[in-house]
Order: structure tokens, then C-alpha cells, then sequence
């Protein structure tokens, strides 16, 4: 079939079917980027093509074995990518058709926080002294919020960062942040279990990691050890931020409002 007459069966029904496919495999690549699922996908690639070349060349033994192999994967599939797949639901529910005005932030709190954080973080390096502090976004994490020391105060520069001075009653662990007030200090948060991090991240980076995986919220981490603050954001750990680059990390995570929209074809 030549290309022009492929062009003229296409009718309008059937190029929104293909806008509407490229759209969601888009998305998609977007919720899996930078993740190890990647790895995964192009394992699963690899043993799809030797299956079809074990087939090709009428390898019985290894047709036999890929075979059984693929059966246990539509049940270990599932298990290998929940965090993907939930972070996957996540961002479908947290989508503008399902999103309430009464649910948006006020922007100028908003921007009061960033304030604070700013100011916060800048006397936290200075002083090496560590922190964890988690910003809840659309996915709630009150289970982690209950492992912690209920507080519900105001957000101030001068209050996040009594919390997290040494031997402190509520420093080993981490502050979270719900709007702008603290809905908590000294929670535990999940560490994340993949392998291929830097051995020299502590135990407050692997915490951030970990959280960032099951949900959208954001996590400042700032190093006892050297100072350097980092932020993790949907499991992408960015680090040495100064005040310019983390203003500007705040302010396009907290306040979308202001920044451009994205353009999918500019992608």
C-alpha cells in the first residue's frame, strides 16, 4: 500500500485515535524518565527479541524456556513497577480535570513560604547543620505525618531552623510541611532501595529518594557533612543548589501558575 493511499483511508476519527495513543505513550516516558523502570523496559526489549529469534531459528529448548519465563512475568510485572504504576495513577488523579479550586494554594502564602525556606536553608548551610524537609503536594503523606510529632505551626525561617539544631528533641528526622504551616517534626520517611546511588549519599538523601518515589512532594536535604544542599523531586536527587537555583526550583514546583506552559512538540 502506497503512502498516499494510506493517507486517504485515515479519516478524522482515526487521526484523534493516534493524537490520543502518542499522547499517553508521551506521558508515559515522562513518569518512567530517569527512573530504573527505563533499565527494566529495555531488559524486557532484549528478551522479547530473543524470543522472537529463538522462534526463527526453531530453538525448541530455548523457545520452551522464554516461554514459562514470560508466563511468570505478567505476575511479576505488576510488583517489579508499583512504584511506577502508582506514581503513574497519581498523576492522572492529580490532573487538572479532577483538580478543585478550593484545593489551590494561595500564591501569596505561597510565595511567603518560599520566603522562608530560602532563608531557612541559607543558615542551615552556613552552619553544616542537617535537614529533611518534606513540602506535601497533591499526594497526601499522612502516614508518614504520623510517624512524627504533630505540630501544626506557622512556617518561619527562625522556627524550621530550632528544629533542626543538634540534639534537639525533634532533629533526627524530618520536617514536613503541609501549605504553609509545619504539620509535623521528626517523622521517619521510606528509604529508597535502588543500588546505583552514590555511596556517599547519607541517610537523609536516601530518605528524600525514597519518599519522592511514592509520591510528588518535594524534599530539601541539606548535608551535615559539607552543607550542600540538595532538593529531590519525583525520585531525581539535584544537587550543590544556591539560593538563586533553589528560589527558582520553588517557585516553578510551588507556584506553576507563573511559569510559561510547556509546549510538547518544544520537548
Amino acid at each position: 500500500m502506497s503512502f498516499a493511499a494510506l493517507l486517504a483511508d485515515l479519516n478524522w476519527m482515526a487521526i484523534v485515535d493516534i493524537v490520543i495513543v502518542s499522547v499517553i505513550f508521551y506521558n508515559l516516558f515522562l513518569v518512567i524518565e530517569g527512573t530504573r523502570a527505563v533499565q527494566l523496559i529495555k531488559g524486557i526489549f532484549v528478551l522479547l527479541i530473543v524470543s522472537m529469534l529463538s522462534r526463527e531459528l526453531e530453538l525448541e529448548t530455548l523457545t520452551w524456556l522464554l516461554d514459562k519465563l514470560w508466563t511468570m512475568m505478567i505476575v511479576a510485572l505488576p510488583v517489579v513497577f508499583q512504584p511506577e504504576l502508582r506514581r503513574a495513577l497519581e498523576q492522572i488523579g492529580r490532573g487538572r480535570l479532577f483538580s478543585l479550586p478550593h484545593m489551590r494554594e494561595d500564591a501569596e502564602k505561597t510565595r511567603r513560604l518560599i520566603s522562608e525556606l530560602l532563608r531557612c536553608t541559607k543558615v542551615l548551610s552556613q552552619n553544616r547543620i542537617g535537614a529533611l524537609i518534606a513540602l506535601e503536594k497533591s499526594t497526601g503523606i499522612q502516614e508518614y505525618v504520623d510517624t512524627g510529632v504533630k505540630i501544626d505551626g506557622v512556617v518561619s525561617s527562625e522556627f524550621l531552623v530550632n528544629l533542626f539544631i543538634p540534639k534537639s528533641p525533634l532533629h533526627d528526622g524530618a520536617v514536613v510541611i503541609r501549605g504553609d504551616r509545619v504539620a509535623a517534626a521528626g517523622c521517619f520517611l521510606p528509604l529508597t532501595q535502588d543500588q546505583s546511588l552514590d555511596k556517599n549519599l547519607g541517610t537523609r538523601h536516601r530518605a528524600a529518594i525514597g519518599l519522592s518515589e511514592v509520591c510528588d512532594a518535594l524534599v530539601l536535604v541539606v548535608s551535615e557533612e559539607t552543607g550542600v544542599i540538595s532538593s529531590v523531586l519525583e525520585g531525581k536527587l539535584q544537587r550543590f543548589h544556591d539560593e538563586n537555583s533553589l528560589n527558582a526550583l520553588l517557585r516553578q514546583t510551588l507556584l506553576p501558575a507563573e511559569q510559561p506552559a510547556k509546549s510538547l512538540f518544544r520537548r
